[in-house]
């Protein structure tokens, strides 16, 4: 049995039968006959970003990037709450004030790793769900995540791995899309990363490369929502825009969101100039979703 497992509650789960399932997940020929589920389902579009337990800061940046953005435009972020991208991804899903989706490898009533059961429950406060095919009291065990891997596949539009060794369980996702009819969407990242080398291969045998968040959009055939500013609302130039940032961020270390609040600029905003802040030098990713100023920079980008 894995280790890492923790009791999260002894309340009562709501079950739902396949023909409560969304039209996607029902259509996988092996559809599970019943889910447990904590929350609730979100309606709309849906993609699962799923990748390696330990990404590097560039893996960690684009998983967020991605998954905070996709998530802000409506899209549903499925995953399997596993330490790293799944992890990072689920957070970033709630910090853009999205919806998010976790699939489990064990009962409900078990958390597994142990140290993600505050996001578990924060993803259903926050109007998302926690589910599983299997019974109450399953502990974690090896062969249970192939095979949740197909529902976490089913629910979505499409697979995305921002970034996974060659040989990781989740490619494992990507395949059963593709089984599933799904689209394949990988990160491209550098040659000699064994981080990138699923992600690369995957590229390679077809999959729709994603530089930003509209080649999501495009790779599954949808169309990406634009955002309309209010009547009147003059766009901040992104050399002003990024002092800003860099201003807040002098004082204290900061979450997109918080940053969006104290400068007025969207949270899509402030996502696209750190990125670039960070490719300067200027700021540095604490991991979730935490931005900091690099020591020995100023508040200033000019």
């Amino acid at each position: 049995m894995l280790q890492s497992v923790a009791s999260i509650t002894t309340k009562q789960y709501k079950l739902l039968k396949r023909n409560d399932f969304p039209e996607l997940l029902q259509q996988i020929h092996d559809c599970p006959k019943e889910l447990h589920i904590d929350g609730v389902l979100p309606s709309g579009p849906a993609i699962a970003i799923v990748g390696t337990r330990k990404p590097t800061q560039y893996g960690r940046e684009q998983a967020y990037r991605l998954s905070y953005e996709l998530a802000e435009a409506g899209m549903t972020i499925v995953s399997g709450l596993a330490y790293g991208i799944d992890a990072i991804a689920h957070r970033a899903a709630l910090d853009a004030g999205g919806k998010t989706i976790a699939v489990l490898g064990c009962g409900l009533d078990v958390c597994y790793p142990a140290a993600n059961q505050a996001l578990a429950r924060d993803i259903v406060a926050k109007g998302g769900a926690v589910l599983s095919e299997y019974q109450l009291k399953t502990p974690a065990l090896k062969h249970h995540f192939p095979a949740r891997n197909r529902i976490i596949s089913g629910f979505s539009l499409g697979v995305l791995v921002p970034e996974a060794d060659a040989r990781s369980g989740s490619l494992i996702t990507a395949l059963l899309a593709l089984d599933q009819n799904r689209t394949v969407l990988a990160v491209p990242g550098n040659i000699t990363s064994e981080r990138s080398a699923g992600p690369n291969n995957l590229i390679r045998a077809g999959a729709v490369p994603v530089h930003r968040t509209a080649d999501v959009w495009t790779g599954l055939g949808l169309q990406l929502p634009v955002a309309n500013p209010p009547a009147g609302t003059v766009q901040p130039s992104q050399s002003s825009s990024q002092d800003a940032i860099l201003d807040q961020l002098a004082r204290s270390a900061a979450t997109t969101n918080q940053i969006a609040r104290q400068t007025g600029l969207s949270a899509a905003q402030v996502s696209a100039r750190l990125i670039g802040l960070e490719v300067l030098g200027q700021v540095l990713s604490l991991g979730g979703g935490y931005w900091m100023i690099r020591p020995g920079s100023t508040s200033s980008t000019s």
